[in-house]
């Protein structure tokens, strides 16, 4: 069973993404021949600069982290929907807006989970709609929830997870997704092309950066990333 918090699969996955495909290649070999894959756009160029101001960039060898040889530039969105379908037909019950909400622990082990109470009001107090959670078991529960969903808090708590490993780093993450208009009249738009920056428009004492992927056949994926531990209180990432 699948059990997912939006209504459908995919429905919380907004971002745009530049995939490793190793993965997929070992779960669905022949992926490359289904028309129906949203993987598409293959990197064809990488570029990483330190932007000086608005209008200046210094050129600056690409990272060993930030090769993309072999990668793809996709949406997120559109890939774990088509996931969801593969999954479907391979038997796996999906169960959208009927989220986990507890682990299911006897005798140290997980068990499965319980799903979240419905209907209640917003301060959690049961409606006259009011149904418990379910309890549902299973021989291997995997926790696929981001970086701080609250079942895996519960379990990074409750086993004690984070002893002996490196703290974790926070950041705000802005993303926007553009369409170009006439792609053939923007000659700055490469359909393929991977483009990360530092510097301007953050002072000098900030972590952050930005990404900018391009994608067929009219899409710009676009963010910027900026460290939580920057100084300056009044600065807004925004």
């Amino acid at each position: 069973m699948l059990f997912l918090r939006f209504a459908e699969v995919g429905a919380h996955i907004l971002s745009g993404n530049v995939f490793e495909p190793r993965a997929l290649d070992e779960l669905i070999p022949g992926w490359r021949d289904d028309e129906s894959c949203p993987v598409k756009t293959r990197v064809e160029s990488d570029d990483f600069k330190f932007l000086l101001n608005e209008t200046t960039a210094v050129p600056l060898p690409v990272p060993p982290m930030l090769h993309n040889d072999g990668n793809y530039i996709i949406s997120l969105g559109q890939l774990c929907r088509w996931l969801g379908e593969k999954a479907e037909d391979m038997g796996v019950e999906v169960i959208p807006a009927y989220p986990a909400a507890r682990l299911l622990v006897e005798d140290g082990n997980v068990k499965g989970v319980i799903t979240s109470d419905m209907g209640v009001d917003k301060e959690g107090k049961p409606k006259d709609s009011f149904m418990l959670g379910a309890e549902v078991r299973g021989k291997q529960t995997v926790l696929a929830e981001g970086c701080r969903g609250n079942c895996s808090e519960e379990a990074m708590e409750t086993f004690n997870l984070r002893e002996h490993a490196d703290p974790q780093t926070y950041g705000l993450g802005l993303k926007e997704v553009w369409r170009v208009n006439d792609p053939e009249n923007h000659p700055a738009f490469r359909p393929g092309h991977v483009q990360h920056s530092l510097g301007w428009p953050l002072p000098q004492d900030t972590y952050g950066g930005s990404f900018l992927y391009c994608m067929e056949p009219d899409l710009v994926l676009i963010g910027f990333v900026v460290g939580l531990d920057y100084p300056n209180p009044y600065m807004s990432p925004y």
